[in-house]
């Protein structure tokens, strides 16, 4: 049975709720429409994660629970191609895909960081590292970003979207290294690796975490240059678009610093943000929301339109 776009948003609305609590909060600043937009978005993320991971929300799988499985590739291109039955999360990405014209090759650059994940692929380079960071975040910054108007022509600000998901994702690859490579993953370039004379299979291991501590470093490092350009490009966006944008990345950007401030004991316990500290990151963002960002350049940065 075909859903409304009204049920489709009530179940966004608590896949989110349930999946990130900070995406959950930060949404919330948004206008209706654009709030909307975004919760259908993050429901086919999830539900292709999850599926990439066999997970529910991100977490295990308790015994015997269901989630929207299938293929991936082949149920999100026939909601796209069509108005054939599909499940709630593919039915979610055609509706705000046709609302609000996000082009097909954001979707698809989305579809092939999954890919990465099936395939087992492990890094070799930090330039390898930043293409899969920008697959799999990036292209959803990107996709974010015309869900808030932002026209699909206007690379500098696209490319700052993207800047921001990949500084979300290298700072949650940073606090996720061991529990990563406990689940037999590991993000860390190759070269990394080599220099430090650690492999993959030593990471899990407790007498590394200075090393791992170092490998942060590093991460959230290049995560504040992506942070950076964000800013710039979240003050061309409308004043509601753009207090969300900044209370997302006030929050993202403290699991960073928490795992950096934490050094080799970063991973003794996984950092997460309390209430108050996304209370407070709004806060913040309510008084960055008002002034200008240094304009800053993007050269050196990864280019989503060369992919």
């Amino acid at each position: 049975m075909t859903q409304s776009r009204a049920e489709l948003v009530a179940w966004a609305k608590d896949t989110i709720a349930h999946g990130s609590r900070s995406f959950s909060m930060a949404s919330l600043l948004l206008p209706r429409r654009e709030r909307e937009n975004a919760w259908l978005l993050y429901a086919w993320c999830r539900t292709c994660d999850d599926v990439t991971d066999d997970q529910l929300l991100g977490m295990t799988r308790p015994d015997g629970a269901m989630i929207d499985a299938g293929d991936i590739d082949a149920l999100t291109r026939r909601a796209l191609d069509g108005d054939l039955p599909v499940p709630p999360a593919y039915a979610a990405l055609r509706l705000v895909q046709r609302d609000a014209g996000i082009p097909r090759s954001a979707i698809e650059s989305h579809l092939a960081g999954f890919a990465l994940d099936r395939a087992g692929w492990h890094p070799q380079s930090f330039a390898d590292l930043e293409r899969y960071c920008f697959h799999v975040a990036g292209a959803v910054g990107l996709m974010m970003a015309v869900i808030m108007g932002v026209d699909p022509d206007d690379r500098d600000t696209l490319g700052r979207a993207s800047d921001l998901g990949l500084a979300f994702q290298l700072n949650n690859i940073a606090r996720d290294l061991v529990e990563d490579a406990e689940a037999g993953r590991c993000y860390v370039p190759q070269e990394w690796l080599e220099r430090a004379g650690v492999t993959m299979a030593d990471l899990a291991d407790p007498a590394n975490r200075p090393i791992l501590a170092g490998f942060a470093r590093r991460m959230q490092g290049r995560a504040l240059i992506y942070d950076q350009s964000a800013r710039v490009g979240a003050a061309r966006l409308s004043p509601r678009c753009r207090m969300a944008i900044l209370a997302a990345a006030n929050i993202y950007g403290g699991i960073g610093t928490a795992v950096v401030a934490r050094g080799p004991a970063a991973w003794e316990k996984r950092v997460r943000t309390s209430t108050g500290d996304k209370l407070g990151a709004i806060a913040r963002a309510a008084t960055q929301s008002l002034g200008t960002p240094p304009d800053i350049s993007r050269a050196g940065l990864f280019d989503p339109f060369a992919v």
